[in-house]
């Protein structure tokens, strides 16, 4: 009865997941794009999203929440022609849309917290601006239907008919290298459905699961999905894990995630660094706006300097030992 009630639903997502498809036309707009041009290149656009990662790993934001900015991010590029000195703004905008859709209320950062953690160059009036934009130009239609959706979904089926319960796939490595392929605009192009199936039957192979290899097999004949599709996105999948895990791949340098203070309060700490004051009791109302506006609110129109490319802090350790990309760009920290 469960699995019944899984493939339901899975062929009700694949019926549905071309609405929140980014336009192709936008998409190759944006591959087509010089670096240095007046438009959002691939290279700019795949930085942000990596910016992304390492803010929601930063906030304790779930897989979801990640993959749905990105998913708002690509919808929005790929509609309006966009100058990269807005794309800051875009980007934390998007993400900011996403946890309020998918966190609960208390896990949400502030506006204020976005700003300052990621260093933009913008004020909260621009960045409400730009959310109230993003909303509108994409109708409001937030809960997409995702690659995530569709990872889910297969390993619950895959879960439900397998009788070896040895045999058990890891959805946050799983998870791990959806983001990875996130990174990189070519994986907007896919459909969620192939690009999920594609890691997963990557995953099943490498554990050499045949049971579960079958059960993806009938997944794939459930929703029509041919053979030369699935494999065209299976060799880019594989080719982007791959290049992550290459020792040429350099690890991020986790100590450029560091606090910001104010000059005011940088000067009081130089003069106070070897004392140990009784503290009063902070409170928790707002900032000091004033001390706010002189250190770090510029208006959007001056441009914007990109974050430190360090991605989220599940992309090390167990599933990428050293999946990083290559040729990790020099940015300034944050």
């Amino acid at each position: 009865m469960e699995a019944f009630r899984l493939m339901k639903e899975l062929k009700a997502n694949f019926d549905q997941e071309i609405n929140y498809l980014p336009k192709e036309a936008g998409l190759a707009l944006i591959e087509s794009t010089q670096e240095n041009g007046r438009g959002i290149s691939s290279k700019c656009r795949n930085a942000k999203v990596e910016d992304l990662w390492s803010l929601t790993s930063f906030f304790g934001y779930s897989t979801q929440t990640f993959v749905l900015a990105v998913n708002l991010l690509d919808r929005f590029l790929a509609m309006m022609k966009v100058q990269p000195k807005h794309l800051a703004c875009i980007s934390i905008g998007c993400l900011h849309i996403a946890a309020k859709v998918v966190e609960q209320e208390c896990n949400i950062s502030s506006t204020h917290e976005l700003i300052r953690i990621s260093q933009s160059k913008f004020t909260v009036s621009d960045l409400s601006r730009m959310e109230k934009i993003i909303s509108e130009k994409l109708n409001f239609e937030f809960k997409a239907i995702t690659a995530l959706t569709f990872l889910h979904l297969y390993h619950a089926i895959v879960r439900s008919h397998t009788s070896d319960r040895k045999q058990v796939l890891n959805q946050e490595k799983l998870e791990a290298q959806l983001k990875a392929c996130l990174c990189r605009i070519v994986f907007s192009r896919a459909k969620p459905s192939v690009l999920a199936l594609s890691l997963l039957t990557l995953e099943i192979e490498a554990l050499q699961f045949v049971d579960m290899l079958e059960i993806s097999q009938r997944i794939q004949r459930h929703l029509k999905i041919s053979d030369s599709e699935l494999q065209q996105w299976r060799v880019l999948v594989a080719q982007c894990l791959s290049e992550y895990s290459s020792p040429e791949c350099s690890k991020p340098d986790h100590k450029k995630l560091v606090w910001i203070v104010s000059r005011r309060t940088a000067q009081n700490l130089h003069s106070s660094y070897y004392s140990v004051p009784e503290l009063p009791t902070i409170p928790e109302a707002c900032w000091d706006e004033e001390s706010e506006s002189e250190d770090w609110y510029e208006d959007v129109s001056s441009g914007e300097e990109s974050l430190s490319s360090s991605l989220g802090s599940d992309a090390e350790g167990p599933y990428f030992p050293m999946h990083y990309r290559c040729q990790r760009r020099k940015s300034p920290s944050f």
